[in-house]
């Protein structure tokens, strides 16, 4: 379920897209991000900080598309967006010195050893440090290709073009990215018992 909800703003952004029109797609993106802020704290007590972040850009973007009727206002949302959690994985490492993709994937890996049950014991998953490294460079240098890429798409190509990279597009490269990731940690991974 919160998986879906984490995708329902594109999902609608594009099908309205298609059926209606950019404005309105705008519309229902605003509208279905509210929604998710307001499933989040119902749901967590708490709204993640990057919800507020994307809700901001969504709502200024979006805005700014809506009032002056000028979808290059919404073409920036996905470039500003990316560049923004590529210069946070810099800043964060370089200046606070801490590794937000390691903090992250420790995260992920030891809630999926929490719901899979694979031992009885909490099992603290450490990923060497070359590797956290690694890959918060490699995020980066993804984030920030896609922020820029997006823009050119969005100048180069038409609005369906651009829509259909929006949705499609992105998502390939995240779940490229994703698997790379997976593929990099994968032999850290606790084994089940048994085995």
């Amino acid at each position: 379920m919160s998986a879906l909800l984490e995708y329902l703003p594109l999902i609608l952004f594009f099908g309205v897209y298609k059926f209606v029109d950019i404005y309105w797609a705008t519309g229902v993106l605003i509208i279905t991000s509210i929604i998710q802020l307001a499933y989040q704290y119902f749901a967590h007590r708490t709204i993640a900080t990057r919800h507020w972040i994307f809700f901001a850009i969504a709502l200024i973007l979006g805005g700014l598309t809506i009032l002056f009727q000028d979808e290059q206002f919404i073409k920036w949302k996905a470039t500003v967006i990316y560049a923004t959690l590529a210069a946070s994985l810099l800043v964060s490492r370089y200046v606070f010195n801490k590794n937000l993709v390691e903090k992250a994937l420790v995260g992920v890996l030891e809630s999926a050893n929490e719901k899979a049950n694979l031992s009885q014991e909490p099992n603290n998953i450490e990923l060497p440090p070359h590797i956290c490294e690694q890959l918060n460079l490699m995020w980066f240098a993804i984030l920030a290709f896609i922020a820029v890429l997006n823009i050119y798409i969005a100048y180069t190509f038409s609005l369906d073009f651009w829509v259909n990279f929006k949705v499609f597009g992105l998502m390939g490269i995240t779940f490229v990215a994703i698997l790379v990731t997976l593929v990099r940690v994968y032999k850290y991974l606790p084994e089940e018992e048994g085995n």
